[in-house]
């Protein structure tokens, strides 16, 4: 088996522009727009910590169950996919107030919708950037 080592991958036809074959040798993946672009991991209680990130710059506590993420490296615009999660199992986790550079991350109670701070969740963006 052989080993490639490289700090650079740039496409012939376009720069950042690499097709990978998937299984199966029939469908290709466009490694720039199959990679996740931003991600976090984020303490949502007492104080709000930003715990391991990838192109976050920081995050803002904004009240109860609000948390917005600054992304380092903007977004082309706000029409990315935004995904978050949390440990507990009883909060809807959502997001919003969506722009290039930065995000809203909710966490509201699934019983009775209130706004709530949870232990740890995160968020990540697909998408392209600027």
């Amino acid at each position: 088996m052989a080993t490639l080592k490289t700090n650079t991958l740039t496409g012939t036809s376009t720069a950042g522009s690499i097709a990978v074959t998937g299984e199966g040798n029939s469908t290709t993946t466009n490694l720039q727009q199959g990679l996740l672009k931003q991600w976090c991991n984020i303490k949502g209680t007492s104080s709000t910590e930003l715990l391991d990130s990838f192109n976050t710059t920081s995050v803002t506590d904004d009240a109860t169950g609000k948390t917005t993420v600054a992304i380092a490296n903007d977004m082309n615009n706000d029409d990315y996919s935004v995904t978050t999660s949390a440990q507990e199992n009883t909060c809807v986790h959502a997001h919003t107030s969506m722009a290039t550079g930065s995000y809203q991350a909710q966490s509201r109670g699934s019983d009775d919708q209130a706004f709530t701070d949870v232990t740890n969740f995160g968020c990540q963006i697909a998408g392209d950037l600027a």
